[in-house]
């Protein structure tokens, strides 16, 4: 009985608080991206792209059973988190979901953006046909964890946190059933040689217990390949076996312009490692910084074999804009890897990097199949009428169906009393910017009852680099505002007092680092608003972090622009 009374209180309260919001209908959202670099390079029937998940999806892992490939990426303070991709022949990918799709996985609430969840690692292991997803979730206390499922595309379990220190854990089974775990940690207390210093860490796992067994952790590399030249965050590593010798590949250098991935091998899992003596393999540094098509920030990867025996390698890398600057984020690219020596080599990893591969044997690209994750210059159209919402829509720090609901006009954004600004859930739906030259459009239907109530798009790196663009009240009159917020601080670049006798369409152009907000009152005609602004604080030069930009559906009743 208390628990029915409970419910009803509940359901009522959130009826309650949704009659009593102003809410907002979104509608028609189109995301159009027409980048340069593949107009310019058209495929061949033969050829796709690489990146393969092009924006904000860094830090890939795969994994393979049978036929089938799974992979997975960093998500930080996105919710859902992990987002996981299914594939029959490595160019094909269809996203299946999220891994961490539920409150009780993923306590980012209070999360940075660039905090949450880092470098997923998905394994799986052929003795007890099982999937793991180790990762590191940083917030509320959680840190290393694991979880597993005997099949990626019905749900996961429950966290198991797990009893080590560091980042970047990956789990490694052997031909004899054992399992291990490595990762990254700082070196022993009263050990570090220079800022920057790690060592990677290699525990035995108990599979019974889904825990490290105490005390058989083991420093295997300390500093990276050579100490002496005092290398940076020897991090994201992986273990493989192969013809009986085990293989550590980790990246080096940062994540930033000295990227790097490095390979070691040993007779044991516990070592010694001796380095590769062709280190690095793959890498995109030391090139000039004005090569046509640039690729840069190459590593953090992770190898696959194919069931020919054939080898491919995913990672990250970015592809900066015009003016240099990255706001897509870390991407996933793919490259074949030529193993038929004593160590793995990423084929054209350490060239400059090409926009276009050739296909595997057999394989036909069908990224511009509406059932596949689209590939180059694409159009992404969404209604908003489904009952169900494509897997690219993602929020801040909490579900979405905190503050979504669907109506028959479109996606009914139901607003929190925190805005875009709050290290905190936000009541905004969030698609990725995966080209440097898009336009994004969406229809909204709204009319603000308060100054408090604004919606509209925000162009959001961090909850302190953003912009908003939206419609909010001062008086008995509506405007539409746009705001820069730069490390916090904010500033209004332009307002106009507008109408609003139906639907209103909200544009975000982007050429480059050049942004333009623009509105339509009659659906046809587009209006500029503040005129060409800079993507500069959308862009992790300028911001920091390690994600790219997001371009969100955005409501809030706690609006702090005072116009």
């Amino acid at each position: 009985m208390k628990n029915n009374l409970k419910k009803y209180l509940y359901t009522a309260s959130v009826l309650f608080l949704f009659q009593n919001n102003s809410a907002q209908v979104f509608s028609d959202f189109s995301y159009k991206g027409n980048d340069k670099i593949y107009t310019e390079n058209p495929l061949k029937e033969d050829e796709f792209y690489s990146p393969i998940l092009q924006g904000c999806y860094p830090d890939p892992s795969i994994t393979r059973k049978g036929n089938d490939y799974y992979l997975v990426n960093s998500s930080f303070a996105m919710f859902p988190g992990v987002p996981i991709f299914h594939s029959n022949d490595l160019v094909n990918w269809k996203q299946i979901g999220h891994v961490l799709d539920r409150p009780s996985q993923l306590k980012v609430g209070k999360a940075g953006f660039s905090e949450g969840i880092y470098a997923p690692d998905i394994k799986y292991n052929k003795f007890n046909d099982t999937f793991y997803m180790i990762t590191t979730q940083i917030a509320s206390g959680i840190g290393n964890m694991v979880v597993k499922t005997k099949d990626p595309k019905q749900g996961w379990s429950e966290v198991q946190k797990l009893n080590f220190d560091g980042i970047d854990p990956s789990i490694f089974f052997d031909d004899d059933g054992k399992a291990y775990i490595v990762h990254n940690d700082a070196p022993p207390k009263g050990t570090e040689q220079y800022s920057g210093h790690r060592v990677i860490k290699i525990w035995e796992y108990d599979l019974e217990k889904d825990q490290v067994v105490a005390g058989s952790d083991k420093i295997i590399v300390n500093g990276g390949v050579d100490i002496s030249q005092k290398p940076i965050w020897i991090e994201g590593p992986h273990l493989y076996k192969k013809d009986g010798k085990y293989f550590l590949m980790c990246a080096e250098g940062g994540t930033g312009g000295n990227h790097s991935e490095v390979i070691f091998m040993a007779d044991s899992p516990k070592g010694p490692f001796v380095p590769a003596g062709n280190n690095p393999i793959l890498t995109q540094r030391n090139f000039p910084k004005d090569r046509k098509d640039k690729v840069d920030w190459a590593g953090h990867a992770d190898l696959v074999e194919t069931p020919d025996g054939k080898y491919y390698g995913v990672f990250l890398a970015i592809r900066p804009n015009e003016k240099n600057r990255v706001t897509t984020g870390r991407e996933t690219f793919i490259l074949p890897v030529d193993w038929s020596g004593t160590y793995p080599v990423f084929q054209n990893g350490l060239v400059p990097m090409k926009p276009k591969l050739k296909m595997p044997n057999g394989v036909k690209n069908q990224t511009n199949n509406k059932e596949f994750f689209p590939n180059g210059n694409f159009t992404f159209n969404d209604d908003l009428k489904k009952s169900r919402l494509d897997y690219r829509w993602i929020a801040m720090r909490g579900p979405r169906e905190s503050f979504i609901s669907s109506t028959k006009n479109g996606i009914k954004i139901n607003p929190f009393s925190t805005n875009i600004k709050a290290k905190a859930p936000v009541s905004a739906l969030f698609h990725r910017q995966q080209h440097a030259t898009s336009e994004t459009t969406v229809s909204l239907d709204f009319k603000p009852k308060s100054e408090k109530d604004l919606a509209g798009i925000t162009c959001y790196q961090s909850e302190n680099f953003n912009y908003v663009f939206g419609i909010t009240k001062k008086d008995k009159d509506f405007y539409i505002v746009l705001e820069r917020t730069e490390k916090g601080n904010s500033t209004i670049i332009s307002s106009e007092k507008i109408s609003l006798s139906k639907n209103i369409q909200l544009q975000v152009s982007v050429v480059a680092d050049d942004y333009q907000f623009n509105y339509s009152l009659d659906g046809k005609n587009f209006k500029n608003l503040g005129g060409k602004v800079s993507g500069d604080i959308l862009s992790t030069d300028v911001a920091g972090g390690f994600t790219g930009s997001l371009i969100g559906l955005y409501a809030t009743s706690d609006n702090d622009i005072k116009l």
